[in-house]
């Protein structure tokens, strides 16, 4: 199994909230970002291993508009996607 299979069946076998490294805002990582005093509008932000992380949401809503998320499994990236709804449009 490579680790794209394993990841996959990980996040399409558990809930998200059923994994032990979800949380549901993550402030610290959210804390530094907005203490480097970024331009929102074009900062470039990525956030690698990004899973189905809140993260994202979080960029978005505080209005980051060049966010990128990467992650080796392509359901987690599905199931964000799906999350953020009309909002995914605006992520790489």
């Amino acid at each position: 199994m490579t680790r794209a299979e394993h990841w996959n069946k990980i996040y399409d076998a558990k809930d998200y909230k059923e994994v032990s490294w979800f949380t549901p805002h993550l402030e610290t990582s959210l804390q530094l970002i907005e203490s480097a005093g970024l331009d929102r509008a074009t900062a470039e932000i990525i956030d690698v291993g990004g899973g189905r992380s809140t993260l994202v949401d979080d960029l978005l809503a505080r209005g980051y508009q060049n966010v990128t998320v990467l992650d080796i499994s392509a359901a987690a990236i599905g199931q964000t996607k799906e999350r953020l709804g009309d909002k995914a449009a605006s992520v790489t």
